[in-house]
């Protein structure tokens, strides 16, 4: 028996409703993620005899991997993106956290101008947001340092030595805040009240409702923007490049990201970019999946 035409359609929609989601994949990830896994084993040759040559592209297996991850810049560059992401990330969660309690909180009054203003500046451009904070960073315009020179303090080191780190820290807490509070806050609407109300009449106190009810509840979600700052912290370049000519602290490989622009488009050597790429790719993607596993290794042994 042959099934009926209705039948044979319906079995066909699923596959045409993911069809556009396929393609854009294929197209926009898939296919570059293969290109660069292609270049990344190829490389620049000269070839030729006599004084002049020509470079070309041949193949030479694992050569640019080994570069990449023997050069002492590249890990360098992961060392400055861990203090970075020690400053950045547990504040840009913390607060995000602190503020989507504070919005959830039943006395809290204007929640929906709070809950724009604090995510409006995700809203603003990672490079704009960079040029805003540069020149609040800038001793010849920042307003911080005037104040501290008319009391006679001297300038804020905003851009020096000792500040590079929380001053590019601040423009990521600044911008991703909001984000990761809309997250939070939304899973903390999710929150049955009938437990913060029985908790209540127990006598509880709103910090203990939140530090055992609504904490606990909203651990999922404080993975997932904890996953999110993670991957955002592995992949941070508009903030020091953009600050980059305001100060002498931020070199041309600063981050690996920064390594991987200049080894493509300042020394044109796109296989070795590319082998710098795949790396960092795939380091984040196990870096994220091993935060996984663990999360949900703790999730289920809580439920034990």
């Amino acid at each position: 028996m042959t099934a009926p035409a209705g039948a044979r359609r319906g079995s066909r929609a699923p596959y045409l409703f993911v069809a556009p989601a396929v393609v854009l994949f294929v197209a926009f990830l898939a296919v570059p993620i293969g290109y660069a896994v292609y270049l990344s084993v190829r490389g620049l040759r000269l070839t030729g005899t006599g004084i002049f040559g020509t470079r070309q592209e041949v193949f030479v297996g694992l050569d640019n991997y080994a570069r990449t991850l023997t050069d002492p810049e590249f890990w360098a560059g992961f060392g400055r993106l861990a203090l970075y992401g020690l400053i950045s990330v547990p504040l840009t969660l913390g607060l995000a956290l602190l503020f989507a309690l504070l919005l959830d909180y039943a006395g809290s009054r204007g929640r929906r101008f709070s809950r724009t203003a604090i995510f409006l500046p995700y809203a603003i451009p990672g490079v704009t947001a960079s040029l805003l904070w540069g020149f609040m960073y800038l001793p010849s315009t920042s307003p911080f340092s005037f104040l501290t020179r008319e009391l006679g303090l001297g300038e804020i080191p905003f851009l020096g030595a000792g500040g590079i780190y929380p001053s590019l820290a601040n423009v990521a807490i600044w911008g991703g805040v909001g984000f990761n509070m809309i997250i939070i806050y939304t899973s903390l609407r999710g929150i049955p009240a009938e437990l913060s109300d029985a908790a209540r009449i127990d006598g509880a106190s709103e910090w203990r409702i939140a530090w055992h009810v609504k904490i606990p509840l909203v651990a999922p979600a404080l993975v997932l923007t904890g996953l999110f700052a993670l991957i955002g912290t592995l992949q941070v370049y508009g903030e020091p490049t953009t600050l980059k000519p305001m100060t002498t602290e931020i070199s041309q490989t600063w981050v690996p990201l920064m390594l991987i622009y200049r080894n493509a488009f300042l020394r044109d050597d796109l296989p070795l970019a590319s082998a710098a790429s795949v790396v960092l790719a795939a380091g984040t993607l196990a870096v994220s999946v091993v935060l996984l596993k663990l999360t949900q290794r703790r999730a289920l042994g809580g439920m034990r």
